[in-house]
């Protein structure tokens, strides 16, 4: 392996990291101050985030695509991306109108509460997908340029060795714009899943608005 990281990746590493732990922060204090939402609905997000999408879903994920229909959909990647925004709305869209009718039911006086449990179901994701895994980048490209390389192989069996080799090279060969991407994209996925609280919110709270909760999964599946 041979090369280092940019110097100008390893900022924009940083930034997105900082973007990813500063987007549930953020929000919190503003729908909490601004807004006077509750602050349970925020953790109850968090909570919803990691059991159904980051536990519940990907168990699901280990189970149909080690299978034969899974062979089939990971082959074209169309059903793919059609299988995995299903999955995604099925399991998130589900988990905010569980959350909504039980332990936030007596939560839904006000509003501003789907706000805030957007901001701690949104914000966990950029914090675990976006802050966790820039974290990541940064530390193996300081080994990179520190020329440490080989402490990250040692004692790993071949094929993991493999792996490491792999996401060394594309940290290199990576140009540094792509590592701000994820900040953007973190901004309007967590958008998108503050709507979607409201959307579900509603659905759960008003009799004749039932229709939105399916809805909310049409939207999360199509923006997948």
């Amino acid at each position: 392996m041979t090369g280092t990281v940019p110097t100008s990746s390893i900022v924009f590493m940083a930034v997105s990291c900082l973007i990813g732990f500063a987007i549930p922060l953020g929000l919190f204090i503003y729908f909490r101050k601004k807004k006077g939402a509750d602050i349970l609905p925020f953790f109850v997000g968090c909570a919803i985030m990691l059991v159904f999408a980051l536990i519940l879903e990907s168990m699901v994920h280990r189970v149909v695509l080690s299978s034969d229909i899974g062979s089939v959909i990971q082959g074209t990647i169309w059903l793919y991306a059609l299988y995995g925004g299903a999955m995604a709305g099925l399991f998130e869209e589900t988990g905010r109108f569980i959350a909504f009718k039980t332990v936030l039911r007596k939560r839904q006086d006000k509003d501003a509460n789907a706000l805030m449990y957007g901001a701690g179901h949104g914000g966990f994701e950029a914090a675990m997908l976006l802050g966790i895994t820039m974290i990541n980048n940064l530390v193996y490209s300081m080994m990179i340029n520190s020329g440490n390389v080989a402490a990250l192989t040692e004692s790993l069996p071949a094929d993991r060795i493999t792996q490491i080799v792999m996401a060394v090279q594309e940290l290199i060969a990576a140009p540094p714009y792509q590592f701000l991407l994820g900040g953007a994209e973190r901004i309007f996925a967590v958008t998108m899943q503050i709507s979607l609280s409201v959307l579900v919110w509603f659905s759960a709270k008003k009799q004749g608005s039932r229709h939105l909760y399916p809805l909310a999964i049409l939207i999360h599946l199509v923006a997948d």
